[in-house]
């Protein structure tokens, strides 16, 4: 439709340069310089016609744009196949634990008895197994010093002759009693130490006699 119009436009312009040209090519006859009449009045020259109205083309469509093709349909993977797992294998039988070995009671373990401590020493008869220059309360309580003596040089001779069997008390007390006399006082002494034994609760047979120097 475009180069229709555009044949239609020159086409016109040419016959339009083709008039002119004739116009100016035709011959102009001057009036005698005698008659009386008036010139002639020149010839009216026809205006050209107006150009065609030039008619705008519309624009050239735009290109159409390929549109992208549609990416490929991609199948998807099927779904891998659902593997039956295989049952778990049976358990293994209980192995039956053998019974415990029967308790053997062990015999009780042999405890010696300590030996039985040695026997004290024996001492000779008729001596004292105690210091008697530690037996000097004993003698206070005779009053053989001529000092006072109360309860407690008796308690105090009894704690010392405490742990003594009677008859070695009674050797003791002799000894200490005649260490005192020297010979100084006469005394009997087995009656004295009768009654210091029985100032502590002791006993002394009734033949006994006090050992010699």
């Amino acid at each position: 439709m475009g180069s229709g119009a555009l044949a239609s436009i020159v086409l016109l312009l040419s016959l339009y340069f083709l008039f002119l040209a004739s116009l100016s090519s035709a011959e102009y006859c001057p009036p005698s310089p005698n008659s009386n009449s008036p010139p002639p009045p020149p010839p009216k020259a026809k205006s050209p016609p107006p150009p065609p109205h030039k008619v705008k083309s519309p624009p050239p469509p735009p290109p159409k744009v390929k549109s992208p093709p549609p990416p490929p349909m991609v199948r998807s993977s099927p779904p891998p196949p659902i593997v039956k797992s295989s049952p778990p294998p049976p358990p293994p039988p209980k192995a039956k634990s053998p019974p415990p070995p029967p308790m053997v009671k062990s015999p009780p373990p042999m405890v010696k008895s300590p030996p039985p401590p040695p026997p004290p020493p024996s001492l000779p008869q008729g001596t004292c197994p105690r210091d008697t220059l530690k037996l000097q309360a004993c003698a206070n309580v005779l009053n053989l010093l001529k000092i006072f003596v109360g309860e407690k040089e008796k308690a105090k001779c009894c704690s010392l002759i405490d742990g003594l069997v009677d008859l070695e008390a009674a050797v003791c007390l002799c000894t200490r009693i005649k260490v005192d006399l020297l010979g100084l006082i006469k005394l009997d002494v087995p009656v004295a130490v009768e009654l210091l034994l029985n100032e502590c609760d002791r006993k002394v047979a009734e033949d006994f006699k006090c050992p010699p120097y």
